[in-house]
């Protein structure tokens, strides 16, 4: 089961880029982009909690479509990209492991334990 979420989530990814070539922007945009949603992490700055809610937020794939159906609204190409950045990104995460985050800290995630703590 863990191999066909893991698909699922490859595939989601590739579908971000497959809706990045419908918009109006260079190539180079996406390749750009796709790591800026990890400045969530600075809410880690000021404790566990903050950080997960700050990372959580911006890695909700709701919050991405939200983004996409606004931009697709209101013809707005930028709203668009900011959806769809989101959106891939948070499936790129996932296919590499980092989950939403628990208030426990930053190695607890829907995925399970991440980092030097994990248990093998």
């Amino acid at each position: 089961m863990k191999q066909l979420l893991l698909l699922e989530e490859l595939a989601m990814f590739l579908f971000s880029i497959f809706l990045f070539k419908s918009l109006p922007f260079s190539w180079w945009v996406y390749p750009a982009l796709i790591l800026l949603p990890d400045i969530s992490m600075i809410g880690y700055l000021i404790n566990e909690k903050a950080g997960a809610i700050c990372y959580n937020f911006v890695h909700h794939k709701a919050v991405a479509i939200a983004l996409m159906m606004i931009g697709y609204y209101l013809l707005n190409d930028y709203f668009l990209l900011a959806g769809i950045i989101l959106f891939g990104h948070s499936s790129l995460d996932r296919v590499l492991g980092y989950g939403l985050k628990y208030f426990a800290g930053f190695q607890f995630t829907h995925l399970g334990v991440i980092g030097k703590n994990k248990a093998e």
